[in-house]
């Protein structure tokens, strides 16, 4: 086998490798953003959107909703909720995605870690904390904007917002 043909072949796992991150934003400038169709909504707290027609599973960063598809626990309270208000944010949209370099870049279910944005710059994460479909939650590390987060629920709480609310549970 030649030298060349050996070397072509051995770089592509290496291109392959490379493009996959270079899909796994923050790769676009800010100058002209990179926008990835939602998918599949699978709970309040992860989505699925499609880079270069493949599907990837987002974890967003910064937001813990309560469960419906975790099939070791019963559908929590205002999980529905959540789960419905996600959709209203994202279904049938395109989203910006942002990775967080103090974050680890997956999380140990392989979901990829990242802020999602819709195309009028909402922080989809923040408005589902702010509206207290969801909290803050840290996992070991401060990020990005825990502070903006930590502020979101703070409003809910005081302003009794959805989980915040004193009858959202009630009946659950």
């Amino acid at each position: 086998m030649n030298l060349k043909l050996l070397l072509s072949l051995a770089l592509i796992p290496l291109t392959g490798a490379l493009l996959l991150y270079s899909c796994t934003p923050s790769q676009a400038s800010s100058t002209n953003p990179a926008y990835y169709p939602v998918a599949k909504l699978v709970d309040g707290d992860t989505i699925d959107v499609l880079i270069d027609g493949q599907k990837a599973r987002i974890r967003l960063i910064g937001l813990d909703t309560p469960e419906v598809v975790d099939p070791r626990k019963r559908v929590q309270c205002f999980g529905r909720e959540a789960s419905k208000r996600i959709t209203q944010l994202v279904s049938g949209k395109k989203v910006r995605l942002e990775r967080d370099p103090t974050q680890a870049d997956r999380d140990k279910y392989g979901r990829l870690l990242r802020y999602v944005f819709l195309p009028d710059g909402t922080d989809v994460a923040q408005q589902m904390i702010r509206e207290r479909y969801g909290h803050e939650y840290t996992y070991h590390l401060p990020y990005k904007y825990q502070k903006q987060f930590k502020e979101a629920e703070r409003h809910a709480r005081d302003h009794a917002l959805g989980l915040w609310a004193p009858d959202a549970c009630l009946s659950r």
